[in-house]
């Protein structure tokens, strides 16, 4: 949206106005004949409305910059700021006089529509159901935050952080990674902001937890440094949740740049402490250092999310080589599906596949959710196929002869549930068409029929039921992921 809507403010904007004409070759030969014609046109663009118009335009292109990557709502400051210089515009653009000449006539015409077109996207953009939705995920986390952490720590009680604490905090950033964006910069900037801050939040409520397992703080008779480390300790504890505050928007008076220069002093005050002598109060000192740099490195998300590389992960390394082994898995399961087709089930890339999966899990997440989503998938894609191979070389293997009658009626239905993977793999439509509805009613039949069989004691039977169960399910869940519109 952003690109075309610089492409249109270049056609409009970066050329002189020529009345909402585009000129043929005929009619540029007709133009080269007429003198009189060039001239007026040449009037026409040192007439002061044109003028004033190309002062317009500049001031438009410079804000559609602003519109186009501005990710906030309604309510926020920049929103109304860009909204006011809009509007401003558009009365400017009204005032222009045309003297009734249908040429510049046509110029301010267009030129309102710019602006109209910039206001309209802005409003878009910050009343999107996307965009409520990460605003309300946000809002989730800031309350759970501000219940387990910060009140209790204003009210001088004390934090509760605990595990319980840190899978709630996942489950918000789970969900939060699943917001559609619809590819729009606005979204995926705002949707990357949050994240950005939940995750360093749970980082930091994670570290805390893992500090709680420590023996310390250590007794004060150890060493006459040891008050003043446990006094730091304190501190760094209620800056702790300062951090936690202010990454959640929850502190209106502190800010990253004050909370900074705190935790600077206290390594200032640790550094001039004279432990050389002992070895147990200098790992003590060390510790609450590290605890300090862990809680410095958060305070530099003032302006994330303003960086291109970091919010459009298409852009990301660790998404263009998940990519990469994406097309190669894709390729692997055309072929193994074409060769299923034909019964021929030696074409076994498994090693091939196995491989993939290795690389898979040494691509480097950086702790980010979405880039973690995308590897999960991309792994659900290959083990996948892999499962696939495994139970056409089971069916392959099979002696019915030798079987429980109860396990017979098993294998059936996985014969049934093989067939409808094979269309689960080769599917790549959406969820409102029939034919999806028609495998997912089919899936659903086969769930069914593994109910109703009847072991009648037999545990062999019993494991394969279970086993097929979880295959048909794993199918449903396959096909889900592949139709959900997940996009990072």
């Amino acid at each position: 949206m952003c690109a075309n809507m610089f492409g249109v403010l270049k056609s409009l904007f970066g050329k002189p106005f020529d009345g909402g004409k585009r000129m043929d070759h005929g009619a540029q030969q007709h133009q080269q004949h007429h003198p009189m014609e060039q001239q007026q046109q040449s009037y026409h663009q040192q007439h002061p409305a044109m003028m004033r118009l190309y002062e317009v335009q500049k001031e438009v292109q410079s804000l559609g910059s602003a519109v186009c990557t501005f990710s906030g709502l309604q309510h926020d400051r920049d929103y109304k700021r860009i909204e006011r210089e809009l509007t401003r515009l558009l009365l400017e653009v009204d005032k222009v006089d045309t003297e009734g000449k249908p040429e510049l006539q046509g110029a301010r015409k267009r030129a309102a529509q710019e602006v109209e077109g910039l206001l309209r996207y802005l409003e878009e953009n910050a009343t999107h159901p996307s965009r409520i939705a990460i605003e309300d995920l946000s809002n989730e986390a800031r309350q759970l935050v501000d219940d387990r952490v910060v009140a209790p720590q204003r009210s001088g009680g004390v934090a509760e952080i605990n595990d319980e604490l840190v899978e709630a905090l996942q489950e918000i950033i789970l969900r939060l990674t699943q917001v559609k964006t619809e590819g729009r910069v606005p979204l995926r900037k705002a949707r990357y902001r949050a994240l950005t801050r939940m995750c360093a939040v749970q980082d930091v409520v994670e570290g805390r937890t893992q500090q709680q397992t420590l023996s310390l703080p250590l007794s004060g008779e150890t060493h006459e440094a040891v008050n003043l480390i446990n006094q730091v300790m304190v501190k760094v504890s209620v800056a702790r949740s300062q951090l936690v505050a202010l990454l959640m928007g929850l502190s209106g008076r502190d800010s990253c740049a004050h909370l900074s220069r705190i935790l600077t002093e206290m390594q200032v005050e640790l550094d001039a402490l004279d432990v050389s002598g002992n070895a147990a109060i200098r790992n003590y000192r060390k510790q609450v250092v590290e605890e300090i740099n862990g809680l410095l490195k958060h305070l530099d998300l003032e302006g994330e999310g303003e960086d291109t590389r970091r919010y459009d992960l298409g852009q990301n390394n660790s998404i263009r080589e998940i990519e990469a082994v994406r097309a190669h898995v894709f390729h692997l399961r055309e072929g193994v599906l074409r060769h299923c087709m034909m019964g021929d089930l030696s074409f076994r890339p498994k090693a091939e596949l196995q491989s993939l999966l290795t690389h898979l899990d040494q691509v480097d997440t950086a702790k980010n959710p979405c880039i973690r989503e995308a590897r999960r998938r991309a792994v659900v894609e290959v083990q996948a196929i892999i499962t696939f191979l495994d139970l056409r070389e089971a069916l392959a293997r099979r002696q019915p002869g030798t079987e429980h009658p109860a396990h017979r009626a098993v294998w059936l239905v996985l014969g049934s549930l093989s067939d409808l993977q094979a269309q689960a793999l080769g599917f790549d439509g959406k969820r409102v068409e029939k034919s999806y509805m028609m495998l997912e009613e089919l899936l659903t039949k086969q769930l069914l029929a593994l109910d109703a069989v009847d072991p009648q004691g037999d545990e062999t039977t019993k494991m394969a039921r279970k086993q097929a169960v979880k295959f048909a399910q794993n199918i449903l869940n396959y096909l889900d992921m592949k139709t959900d519109g997940w996009e990072y």
